[in-house]
């Protein structure tokens, strides 16, 4: 299973959703109370995710309330509760009597829910809007005054999902280098040097390690603590004697190189000044190096209703990248919604000729650029 949506879907409703001109108030009343009840499911889930009830769920099978407290060291008043609200919301099933109900998650739930290994793996994602929520206060002050909310403001919620979301799709990055002979020549060649720019929790960095054991790979992150995640995660991998973690941003990256190719995944969009970082790339790898950028495959140009992808990285954008990007002064204010002539004027500003897509497919979000020299 895979979470990727073709990049202009009309998935039932997900492009139409927009409070258009021929919306009456019934309607618009209707989209507002729906997405009432998405928001308490994204709660009512990161409860779950948080409390361990899921877990225990796949685990161990159907249980009770009391089965479901004990099993976990929790309330069975409150257990109960969840329980109930999850099988009216239809994620659990409740099976039996009354008086002895058992509730059950059925496998496609389990998977979306827990398996961190799978390509549909959703579960971090209500950890990261709650982050966000409890940020609401500064994030109200900083849309008045045009400061920021930084990834460390947000806390160890936002920064461990955003790192869980990614890491299954990380794990692709070999298959999906394959792909592309002149990279595959690259990373293949023992005794390469590659640089991971904003790393976070290092699974980038991990996973080529673990598919090219000839590779070395060097991870650069700003934040501390993504870095000492980063650290740990290898050490657990096996890799940490070629995959190692560095608190630096881009200009730190002359202190290591040079390097045969250079990436940054999902991350130039957040940056304050994302030119300087890929000058810095540019500048630390040798001649004709690869530098490979990838982010969100947002379209060419804004859409009037836009679809899913659109929705949601604006989302993104609107509690978390934006305010990040602008905690760091000066600030360029990308956002999440990178499109593809904003990333080339970067590019071009940070000494590239010009840029092209790579031909990846079916990669959940994202879209992989090769920036050329």
């Amino acid at each position: 299973m895979t979470t990727t949506l073709p990049e202009h879907a009309t998935d039932g409703g997900a492009t139409t959703a927009g409070a258009g001109p021929a919306q009456g108030v019934d309607e618009f009343a209707e989209r507002v109370l729906t997405a009432a009840l998405g928001c308490i499911d994204i709660m009512s889930i990161y409860l779950g995710d948080r409390l361990g009830w899921y877990r225990s769920l796949a685990a161990e099978g159907p249980c009770t309330p009391e089965e479901l407290a004990g099993r976990t060291g929790t309330s069975a008043r409150y257990a109960r509760e969840w329980l109930e609200q999850q099988a009216v919301t239809g994620i659990l099933v409740a099976e039996g009597a009354q008086d002895a109900r058992r509730y059950r998650l059925p496998d496609a739930a389990a998977e979306v829910l827990t398996d961190a290994t799978s390509l549909a793996y959703m579960g971090p994602m209500p950890r990261l809007f709650a982050a966000t929520a409890g940020a609401l206060p500064e994030l109200l002050e900083a849309y008045r005054t045009g400061g920021g909310v930084s990834w460390e403001r947000l806390g160890a919620d936002a920064r461990e999902a955003q790192a869980d979301l990614n890491r299954p799709w990380f794990g692709e990055l070999p298959r999906a280098f394959a792909e592309i002979a002149d990279l595959e020549s690259v990373l293949s060649r023992p005794g390469a040097r590659v640089a991971d720019v904003g790393t976070g929790a290092g699974w980038s960095a991990i996973e080529l390690g673990k598919a090219y054991p000839g590779l070395q790979v060097d991870g650069f992150d700003i934040d501390e603590p993504s870095i000492e995640l980063a650290r740990r995660n290898a050490e657990e991998a096996g890799v940490s004697d070629r995959v190692r973690f560095h608190n630096a941003d881009g200009d730190g990256l002359a202190n290591h190189g040079p390097f045969d190719a250079a990436f940054a995944f999902e991350c130039i969009h957040d940056m304050a000044r994302p030119m300087d970082v890929l000058a810095a790339m540019r500048l630390a790898v040798r001649d004709g190096g690869p530098v490979i950028i990838m982010d969100e495959a947002v379209g060419e140009t804004p859409a009037p209703a836009g679809d899913t992808v659109e929705r949601l990285m604006y989302g993104y954008s609107l509690l978390c990248c934006l305010p990040d990007g602008l905690s760091h002064q000066p600030s360029v204010g990308t956002g999440t919604v990178m499109r593809p002539g904003v990333l080339r004027d970067y590019a071009r500003a940070a000494g590239f000729a010009d840029l092209e897509i790579l031909p990846i497919e079916d990669f959940g979000f994202f879209r992989f650029y090769s920036l050329i020299s």
